[in-house]
C-alpha cells in the first residue's frame, strides 16, 4: 500500500502530540491526587464506558474480538496498559526535562524496530529527518541554552519511558498490520474498545499490583475528576483515533516524527501558563521539527 502525507493526514497525526502536552501537565498536576498506574486505569475505564454505547457489538460471542483475541490482547498491553502507566510513573520519579528528552527517541525506535521485525527499509531521508526531528525537540529542551543539556541526569524514571517509548513504537507497527476482522477495523469505535477491552484487564492488573505493594491513596474531589474527564476523552479517545488514522495512512516511521511536536506543545503550553511569551528557540525548534517531517516524508 502506498502510502503519502496530505495536509489532512498531517492534522490527523498533529492532534494527539497537542492532546498528549495536555496530558502531560494534567499527569503532573494530579501527581498527588492518584497513583500513577491507577490513574491509567481509571482513565481507560472512564473510556470504555465512553465508548461501549458507539460500539457494543464488539462484546457479542460472534464478534470478531473474540477470535482474533491474541493481537487486540498485545495491542491492549502496549498502547493501553503499559505506555501511559508508565508515562505518569515516570513523572513520580524523574524531571519533565528528562522525560521529555528520552521520548525524544520515538523517531529512532520507529526506524530500529520497523527494519527489525517488520521488514522496513531505513533510508537516508529517514534518519536525516529523525536528526531534525531530535534537534528541535533539543533545542526546546535547553531553552535555547544548551548547558542545560549538559546538566541532565539520568534517573528510573527515564527508564520508564525509554520502555514506553519502545512499547509505542511496537505498537504503532502492529496498527499497520493486517490481521483484524472488517467488522472491527471498518469501525473506529469498535477498534478502539476491542484494544480497551483487553487493556483493562492489563491496566486493572497492573494497578492491583500498585495497591499491593505501595501505600496508595486517592483523593477523590472536582480537580481529579475534571483531570479524568480530559485524559479520557482527549488524550485517551481523541488522540488514539487520529493516530490510529494517521499511522494506516502516512505509515509508523513518517507518524513516529510528529510525535516529537508533544514537547514543544508542551513548552508552549507552559509558556501559556505562566504568561510568558513565545521564545525565538520556539520557532527554530517548530521549524526543525517540522522540516525533519518534510524530509523523513519525501519521495
Amino acid at each position: 500500500m502506498t502510502r503519502r502525507l496530505t495536509p489532512s493526514t498531517a492534522l490527523l497525526l498533529t492532534v494527539p502530540p497537542l492532546l498528549w502536552a495536555g496530558n502531560a501537565v494534567v499527569g503532573r498536576l494530579v501527581n498527588g491526587l492518584v497513583p500513577p498506574i491507577t490513574l491509567n486505569f481509571l482513565r481507560w475505564a472512564l473510556a470504555f464506558a465512553l465508548l461501549l454505547p458507539l460500539a457494543p457489538q464488539v462484546l457479542r460471542r460472534d464478534s470478531g474480538l473474540w477470535s482474533h483475541w491474541r493481537r487486540y490482547a498485545v495491542l491492549g498491553l502496549l498502547g493501553v496498559g503499559c505506555y501511559n502507566a508508565l508515562q505518569y510513573l515516570a513523572l513520580k520519579t524523574s524531571t519533565p526535562l528528562n522525560v521529555t528528552l528520552v521520548a525524544a527517541s520515538s523517531p529512532v525506535w520507529m526506524l530500529g524496530i520497523g527494519a527489525l521485525f517488520f521488514g522496513q527499509r531505513v533510508t537516508p531521508r529517514h534518519m536525516i529527518g529523525a536528526l531534525l526531528s531530535i534537534a528541535g525537540v533539543l533545542v526546546v529542551l535547553a531553552r535555547g541554552d544548551w548547558q542545560q543539556l549538559l546538566a541532565v541526569r539520568l534517573v528510573a524514571g527515564d527508564i520508564y519511558v525509554l520502555l514506553a517509548t519502545a512499547a509505542w513504537a511496537v505498537y504503532s507497527w502492529l496498527l499497520v498490520r493486517p490481521g483484524d476482522p472488517p467488522g472491527i477495523r471498518s469501525d473506529w469505535a469498535a477498534f478502539l474498545l476491542a484494544q480497551i477491552v483487553f487493556g483493562l484487564g492489563w491496566s486493572g492488573l497492573f494497578a492491583a499490583g500498585e495497591w499491593a505493594l505501595t501505600d496508595a491513596q486517592i483523593q477523590w474531589g472536582w480537580p481529579l475528576a475534571a483531570a479524568l474527564a480530559y485524559v479520557a476523552v482527549g488524550p485517551a479517545i481523541i488522540a488514539y483515533r487520529c493516530w490510529g488514522v494517521g499511522v494506516q495512512l502516512a505509515g509508523p516511521n513518517v507518524a513516529g516524527f510528529f510525535a516529537n511536536l508533544t514537547p514543544l506543545f508542551a513548552a508552549l503550553m507552559s509558556a501559556a501558563f505562566l504568561r510568558e511569551l513565545p521564545h525565538l528557540y520556539h520557532g527554530v525548534a517548530f521549524a526543525l521539527i517540522v522540516g525533519g517531517i518534510v524530509v523523513s516524508s519525501r519521495r
